[in-house]
């Protein structure tokens, strides 16, 4: 009886064994599924992006004293840092699509949130250590700091025309998520 007990449970190792390595080796998701993917996790981070920036916005144009300045734009700042990385992860998890240049895709993604990241991060960065003592002096630094961060932000940006993969243009053009 113990014989029969190892020899079925050998047989169901061999099984899931081959389910892994086939689940394995079946590539990525489909373009479609991709780009719904990458279209579900940037969806969130733009309205979340949007937000901030009109919050930023009013806080630039607000009556308030330069410390509770401060306290606020690194609060936003750091709020659109973590929103990028969230974004980031996600399109990350989404995979390597099945698509010609599916890495080089994907990959373009995931940087290009990283470096949208790493530019509100600067610019929480920059904004936290400037002194509150000189009213003027230190929104003439949160300018600057404003400045650098569209630049860098700009510089980021992702040209989603160099895509080059037909199947994903289609794709991204296609899925519901991305309208």
């Amino acid at each position: 009886m113990r014989t029969c007990r190892t020899s079925a449970a050998g047989k169901l190792t061999v099984v899931l064994a081959t389910l892994v390595v086939l689940t394995g080796c079946g590539g990525g998701p489909s373009p479609r599924a991709w780009a719904a993917s990458v279209c579900g996790a940037l969806t969130p981070w733009r309205s979340e992006i949007n937000k901030l920036t009109s919050s930023t916005d009013e806080q630039m144009t607000a009556q308030t004293t330069p410390a509770q300045a401060k306290e606020n734009l690194v609060r936003l700042f750091g709020g659109a840092e973590q929103a990028s990385e969230a974004a980031r992860r996600k399109v990350e998890q989404a995979g390597i699509p099945e698509a010609d240049n599916g890495e080089a895709v994907s990959a373009g993604f995931r940087s290009s949130l990283g470096k949208m990241r790493d530019a509100y991060g600067h610019a929480r960065d920059t904004i936290d250590g400037l002194s509150t003592g000189e009213p003027t002096v230190f929104y003439d630094g949160v300018r600057a700091a404003v400045e650098t961060l569209n630049q860098e932000y700009d510089a980021s940006a992702l040209d989603t025309s160099k895509l080059n993969s037909e199947e994903l243009k289609q794709a991204f053009d296609e899925v519901p998520e991305c309208r």
